[in-house]
């Protein structure tokens, strides 16, 4: 089934959100901004920023908002050198999470191919922080590739993340055009497979961005290799230019393509897809099937085991 493609000048109805605003919204940027602490909501220009910090959710970005990549399709500045690490900062992230009385957290961060574990130790502190303060929460990292270095994904697994989530962003034919060079189609699976092998307990996770000139078939077998590599949970979302400096919008995937390709991804035997415009690979990640299906795994649908 080839659904047609849909490419006006400007974006269609179904990707116009509101302005950021709102009580949430307000104390939320204040929280971050006395604990300088970032999040990939405002840094990457997420669309749905404003719906979220009202609902009270927001995906924190660790280690500074300078990224040592240059990826063609984010907004998230770019440096040879990050800034230096702020020893404090699990405890503001773990300190903020309880502010802001969240049950489900999202960790992510910039690559830092510049300090020499890639800032894995540090993600590992934010994630065992998180967990001592907070017993029920269910916390989810997305993390960068390690440039395909196995020990130190394994630094980040060890500290016991519910879900380890890391991005393949887009299909095979693609990638050399989208993602920094460093980064790798085969790299990513590696990552992927090396966590659900050796770490069976933790959820894996990945994301695809449709409309960089992808074709069905190339999402389906993306889908599969995903699927193969153990990924549990899936999400789907349309890419969107940050700036004119940026790759360009190849295709605005109708919503009913975007239903079509759930389907495929329910046929590859994936826990759950959230397949959407605005999908994002931590919107709402609470409110998505992967909470209760978390805390059913653990055999407590209401509180995780302490």
């Amino acid at each position: 089934m080839q659904l047609p493609a849909f490419t006006p000048q400007r974006k269609p109805d179904w990707l116009k959100v509101k302005a950021p605003g709102g009580p949430n919204y307000s104390r939320i940027k204040g929280t971050l901004r006395d604990r300088r602490l970032y999040t990939v909501c405002e840094e990457a220009h997420c669309p749905n920023v404003g719906e979220c910090w009202d609902g009270g959710t927001a995906t924190f970005m660790i280690m500074g908002d300078l990224c040592t990549r240059g990826c063609r399709f984010c907004a998230v500045k770019t440096s040879k050198k990050g800034i230096l690490l702020d020893p404090d900062e699990p405890k503001k992230v773990s300190d903020s999470i309880g502010i802001m009385n969240l049950e489900y957290v999202v960790v992510t961060s910039v690559n830092r191919d510049d300090l020499p574990d890639g800032g894995s130790s540090h993600f590992a502190k934010v994630i065992e922080q998180a967990k001592a303060d907070h017993p029920d929460l269910i916390v989810e990292v997305l993390t960068p590739d390690f440039l395909g270095n196995c020990d130190q994904v394994a630094t980040v697994a060890e500290a016991k993340p519910d879900v380890f989530a890391h991005n393949i962003e887009t299909v095979r034919r693609l990638t050399p055009k989208v993602r920094d060079p460093r980064a790798g189609y085969d790299q990513s699976l590696k990552v992927l497979a090396f966590v659900h092998q050796k770490y069976p307990r933790i959820f894996t996770k990945s994301s695809l961005m449709l409309g960089l000139g992808e074709r069905d078939e190339e999402v389906l077998e993306t889908m599969h290799d995903l699927r193969h590599s153990g990924v549990s949970f899936l999400t789907l979302g349309q890419y969107l230019q940050p700036t004119k400096k940026h790759l360009d919008v190849e295709e605005f995937v109708v919503p009913e393509k975007f239903d079509y390709l759930k389907k495929w991804g329910e046929t590859f035997g994936f826990e759950t897809v959230a397949s959407g415009p605005l999908v994002r690979s931590s919107y709402k990640a609470g409110e998505f099937f992967i909470q209760r299906k978390i805390r059913s795994s653990y055999g407590m649908e209401n509180a995780r085991p302490r």
